[in-house]
């Protein structure tokens, strides 16, 4: 009995050890994956959730893989901590093994931010933008005509075709073509990774965040 016992134990640890190399190396490869996919220069830290690894390697199926890609730039537009999780990717051992591209995700999305300084950069000349990470303020001047007319308004976020649109609030006192003068679109003039369609968008204390999604994302090991 004892030395079942032992035996068992003995059979736990080797278990448990070769589930944390296997997961090591499959973490490494779709680490390659993403890179690649992603256009990057450097490799992701890439994490597996989920526990026993070996059952969702044999089943070539894995619910969640995250990433971090880090500060990148999309556009001429700086994206800070940009972080992804990949659900529901089909990666059959073989195709792992033998560095075949039969790899995807049902579905991926992204989180990233975009600095003060970034939404400053794209504010109108003699508009400046300042927040408490609940709500932002545009102050400063515009022409109205041959008028320069001072303002303080508070800012808008929402999604818009090819960006993030913040939109002036109705302003008192003053004409309510100043509200359009004030609003303005920070683009994404090239594609985010992975072909990411942008969602949503909040105000934080670093920032503007906005989250990204993609379905039945291939993620190839190539570059795009």
């Amino acid at each position: 009995m004892r030395k079942l016992l032992v035996f068992l134990i003995v059979l736990g640890v080797l278990l448990a050890v070769v589930d944390r190399v296997a997961v090591a190396g499959v973490e490494r490869d779709l680490s390659n994956r993403i890179a690649a996919s992603a256009d990057l220069d450097r490799q992701p830290e890439v994490s597996i959730e989920g526990i026993p690894f070996l059952t969702q390697a044999v089943s070539g199926r894995y619910p969640e893989v995250r990433f971090d890609l880090g500060t990148l730039t999309y556009g001429g537009v700086p994206v800070k901590n940009l972080q992804g999780v990949a659900y529901d990717v089909t990666a059959p051992l073989a195709d792992v093994i033998q560095n075949r591209a039969d790899v995807r995700a049902g579905r991926l999305t992204v989180r990233g931010t975009l600095t003060r300084a970034t939404i400053d950069k794209y504010a109108p000349k003699g508009v400046k933008i300042s927040g408490n990470g609940s709500r932002l303020v545009a102050s400063g001047e515009v022409a109205v005509g041959v008028t320069k007319v001072k303002f303080d308004a508070e800012m808008q976020v929402e999604v818009a075709d090819g960006g993030i649109l913040l939109r002036a609030q109705k302003i008192e006192g003053v004409p309510d073509t100043l509200a359009k003068l004030v609003s303005y679109t920070i683009p994404f003039k090239g594609d985010l990774p992975f072909d990411v369609k942008v969602t949503g968008v909040r105000n934080v204390a670093d920032g503007l965040e906005f989250t990204a999604e993609a379905r039945d994302v291939p993620l190839s090991g190539q570059k795009l």
